[in-house]
């Protein structure tokens, strides 16, 4: 791979449910991240897109107002010079009916002139991916173009193919970009940088030297103004067969023959391949206290809010080593770790303590990596304790760390899949989980502020999730 990122090609950026959450909380602030970076085609155009009757200058005061409420500020960059490239085409998109799109489209390709490449950005619910799709081939839209899902693609299997069916109806494979922002994240692409190119652990990667794999993402934050499509999803839908699974294959993936695209996704989809299905036993799920009192939650909602897995991976590497997964809202703290056990030594020292040989990967923010080893404590004696060690990723280096969905987003614009879902990975995801997402286990309620249900703790024996501590 290249050391500099390659340099878009002149693009227009059209961006559905532009008037949305998502698009206001993450994709917008992203795209204007970039801009600040210098990092956007030195031509383009952003397009949002709704059923509403908004003018371009009332888009452009959403999205400064969005800027100063998620950040980047507005007056930290180019805000005139960006602001100026935003249009708005209303009336909604189908396949009957493209509203303004085609006119705000084609007056922007005659602005940049040549042919410049569309990027289609789907910031808008699931069950509007395909008709939106239909509606881009309808139009002749497709040409020239890349199209980036949200998560989830697809809610079930039965939907998946459905999608992945019309998907390819419309677009090449080669132009589809399934994102899952996990993947862009600064400290998890790490995980394979200090396997891969460091020998310290490059052979202590397996299970004759790791223990156990934990991925833990619990949030303090209840389903907030989020109620309506996390009733419709739960903690399963919305982070374990998406996010969960796809950090356990980065962790998990064989060495790739190479960094480029096609090469780290056929080793990641490959270990996806290897992933045992979940049965009921392996699961814990949970509903925080509450959450049936929210507005428009049904009172009798089996909805999850928390979910905590054991995973198996069947090969030869990671024989007998358990992959730990949990998420869930209310939680005690507000984490996004990956924590490697190392086994201790079968001759270890009198005293030592036990299990504190712990590689710790925290994705939130910029990132950092935090190595656990046992030493000795200072003084007369020896007496032996734990210390840390942390690299913090986001100083110490010339150029800062790109938030996940603006990397993400510089990936789509200049073609790079590597840290993008593929089809035949997903397959098997629907495959694993099929026994817990078409026959869900009934909630367990657990307290706000806990670290979920009692039960997740007895899922992790023998071992103790990193977070939550021994016997907690």
């Amino acid at each position: 791979m290249d050391d500099q990122p390659s340099v878009p090609r002149p693009t227009i950026f059209i961006l559905y449910g532009a008037t949305g959450d998502l698009a206001h909380r993450l994709v917008l602030p992203a795209f204007y991240g970039l801009a600040i970076a210098g990092l956007l085609p030195q031509e383009w155009r952003l397009v949002g897109n709704g059923r509403g009757d908004v003018s371009d200058e009332d888009f452009q005061e959403r999205v400064r107002e969005s800027l100063e409420e998620f950040g980047p500020k507005p007056s930290e960059g180019p805000w005139e010079e960006v602001r100026s490239r935003f249009r708005f085409a209303g009336g909604g998109f189908d396949r009957n009916d493209p509203g303004r799109l085609l006119d705000v489209v084609h007056e922007a390709q005659r602005e940049i002139g040549g042919r410049p490449q569309l990027v289609h950005y789907m910031a808008v619910p699931p069950a509007a991916f395909g008709p939106l799709t239909e509606a881009i081939g309808s139009h002749g839209l497709s040409a020239h173009s890349r199209v980036v899902y949200e998560k989830p693609f697809g809610t079930s299997a039965e939907t998946f193919a459905e999608l992945d069916r019309v998907s390819h109806e419309t677009f090449e494979e080669s132009q589809i970009y399934r994102i899952d922002h996990f993947l862009g994240k600064e400290a998890l692409q790490d995980i394979h940088v200090l396997r891969f190119a460091n020998g310290l652990f490059a052979g202590a990667w397996n299970h004759t030297h790791i223990k156990s794999v934990q991925v833990d993402v619990p949030e303090i934050l209840d389903v907030a103004m989020r109620a309506s499509f996390y009733e419709a999803t739960g903690a399963i839908l919305d982070m374990l067969v998406t996010h969960l699974f796809q950090v356990a294959a980065e962790v998990a993936m064989e060495p790739p023959h190479c960094l480029e695209p096609e090469c780290l996704a056929e080793v990641r989809e490959g270990v996806i391949g290897c992933f045992r299905p979940l049965t009921r036993s392996d699961v814990v799920v949970g509903q925080y206290e509450g959450y049936r009192d929210i507005e428009g939650i049904p009172d009798d909602s089996r909805t999850e809010t928390f979910v905590a897995a054991k995973l198996w991976v069947d090969n030869g590497r990671w024989k007998g080593v358990p992959f730990l997964l949990r998420t869930g809202k209310c939680m005690a703290e507000s984490h996004q770790r990956v924590s490697v056990q190392f086994k201790d030594p079968q001759r270890g020292l009198p005293g030592q303590p036990l299990g504190c040989s712990v590689l710790t990967f925290e994705l939130s923010g910029d990132g950092d990596i935090q190595l656990s080893a046992v030493v000795k404590e200072p003084g007369a004696t020896m007496s032996l304790g734990t210390a840390t060690v942390t690299i913090p990723l986001g100083t110490g280096f010339p150029m800062p760390p790109l938030p996940a969905y603006g990397r993400l987003l510089l990936d789509v614009l200049v073609g790079d899949r590597s840290l993008f879902t593929r089809p035949d990975g997903l397959v098997h995801v629907w495959q694993v989980a099929a026994a817990i997402s078409d026959d869900k286990p009934e909630p367990i309620i657990y307290e706000k502020g806990s670290w979920g249900p009692a039960e997740a703790v007895e899922l992790a024996k023998p071992d103790f999730w990193q977070l939550q501590g021994r016997g907690e």
